[in-house]
C-alpha cells in the first residue's frame, strides 16, 4: 500500500476497494521481509491490530521525502490467512508447492507475512521495516530479509536485463487484480517469492552466445532471439505462458542483492499475479521442463533457498480489520473512493521470470 492506492471495483453492488500498491513504479532499492507468527493469542490480536495501522505508519514515514517513492505490500500466508483471518479463504490461496526433478529443487520455507517495501532510497525502506518491526516483533519470528538494489541499467547480476516484458498501464492492472472470480476478495493479489542464487563464477566462464542462448535474448540489446535460433528451453520461452491463444502475463519486480566479500550473489524473484497458477506453470517449465526433461539451463547456475505463495489482500480490507472482530466485515466495506494511482509500472519492470508450487511434486 502505499498514499495512492490503486481503485478496483467489487463485484457487490455499491462496494469498491482500494488494492494495494502492488503495481507501484520500479524503485532503486527494496526491502523484502519475510516472518513467521509467534503462537498465541496475544500476538494473533497484534498482528490484526497491525493491519488498520499500516498505512498510517507508512504515511508518517513517507512524509520525511514525499518524492520519494515509499510503499509498502502486505500479504499473507495460507496458514496464516486460516490463523488470523478463518473464512471466508481467497479462492486460490494455498502453502507453496515444491517440486522436485533431478537435483533442481524449487523448495518452500516457511512464511506467514511477506511485506515488500519500495522506495528511491534504501534509508527510506529500511525505516519503514524498522518502524514494523518495533510495532510486531514481539509478535513474530523473522525468517528472511533481503535488502535488494537496481543494478545499472535494470539488470541481473548474470548481466542480462530483468523484467523487459512486464506489462504495463491497464494491462498490469488486470494481470495482478483480482475481479469478479472471486467477489469476496476483488482487487486482492496473489504474490510468490524465491531468493536465488548464482554460481557467477560459472556463469562468467562461459561464452556470451551461450549465456544468451540460455535467456533467450542478446545479453548488451536485450533484444529477443529470433525463434529460429531461440532454444526450446531457453527461459523467455519456458517462462512464457500461452492461454487460448493468448499469453498471460505476470507483474515482477525482481531485485538483485549480494555480500561481496562471501560471494554471495542473487536475485529475489517476486511475481505478482491474478492466479497463482500462472507462475506455478512457469515454475513447472522451468524445473521439469517443457515437455518434460527440456528445462530452464539457468538453473544449472542459480538455485532457489526459498520458496513462498502469499495472498495480498485489497487495502480496505486490512483497513477494516479488527484486533477483535471477524475480518469478513472488511468485504462489505465502503470507504470513501480514492484517485486512481497514476503509479504504473515502467517499461522495464524487474524480473528472471521465475516463480512457484504446494504440497511437493517430484519429477525423478
Amino acid at each position: 500500500m502505499n498514499s495512492d492506492p490503486i481503485e478496483k471495483p467489487q463485484a457487490a453492488e455499491g462496494v469498491r476497494a482500494l488494492a494495494q500498491s502492488v503495481a507501484s513504479p520500479l524503485t532503486r532499492a527494496a526491502i523484502f521481509l519475510v516472518v513467521t507468527i509467534n503462537a498465541g493469542p496475544e500476538h494473533r490480536a497484534a498482528i490484526r491490530s497491525f493491519c488498520g495501522d499500516l498505512a498510517a505508519l507508512l504515511r508518517a514515514v513517507e512524509f520525511r521525502d514525499i518524492e520519494g517513492g515509499l510503499s509498502c505490500v502486505m500479504g499473507f500466508g495460507s496458514e496464516a490467512w486460516d490463523r488470523l483471518f478463518g473464512a471466508p479463504r481467497p479462492a486460490e490461496l494455498h502453502p507453496f508447492r515444491e517440486i522436485r526433478a533431478g537435483e533442481r529443487h524449487a523448495v518452500a520455507t516457511p512464511g506467514d507475512l511477506l511485506f515488500h517495501i519500495r522506495a528511491k532510497r534504501m534509508d527510506l525502506c529500511f525505516e519503514l521495516a524498522t518502524q514494523i518491526m518495533a510495532r510486531i516483533g514481539d509478535a513474530v519470528s523473522p525468517v528472511d530479509e533481503v535488502h535488494g538494489f537496481r543494478y545499472f541499467d535494470d539488470r541481473d547480476l548474470i548481466g542480462f536485463v530483468d523484467g523487459t516484458e512486464n506489462p504495463r498501464g491497464d494491462a498490469a492492472i488486470d494481470a495482478v487484480l483480482i475481479g469478479e472470480e472471486d467477489a469476496a476478495f476483488a482487487g486482492g493479489s496473489y504474490v510468490i517469492v524465491q531468493k536465488y542464487l548464482h554460481d557467477l563464477k560459472g556463469w562468467d566462464a562461459l561464452p556470451t552466445e551461450a549465456q544468451e542462448r540460455i535467456i533467450g535474448r542478446k545479453k548488451l540489446s536485450d533484444i529477443e532471439l529470433d525463434d529460429s535460433i531461440k532454444p526450446t528451453s531457453a527461459h523467455s520461452a519456458l517462462t512464457t505462458i500461452v492461454e487460448d491463444g493468448k499469453e498471460v502475463k505476470i507483474l515482477r519486480d525482481n531485485m538483485p542483492f549480494g555480500h561481496a566479500a562471501q560471494g554471495e550473489f542473487g536475485t529475489y524473484f517476486i511475481g505478482y499475479s491474478r492466479s497463482p497458477r500462472t507462475v506455478e506453470q512457469m515454475l513447472e517449465n522451468m524445473f521439469v521442463g517443457r515437455p518434460p526433461g527440456n528445462y530452464d539451463r539457468l538453473l544449472d547456475f542459480s538455485r532457489a533457498v526459498t520458496g513462498n505463495l502469499f495472498f495480498v489482500p485489497s487495502a480496505t480490507f486490512l483497513d477494516t480489520v479488527a484486533e477483535d472482530q471477524p475480518a469478513t466485515a472488511a468485504t462489505s466495506a465502503t470507504p470513501t473512493p480514492a484517485e486512481p494511482s497514476s503509479s504504473m509500472p515502467s517499461e522495464k519492470d524487474g524480473s528472471l521470470g521465475i516463480g512457484s508450487l504446494k504440497g511437493e511434486i517430484s519429477h525423478e
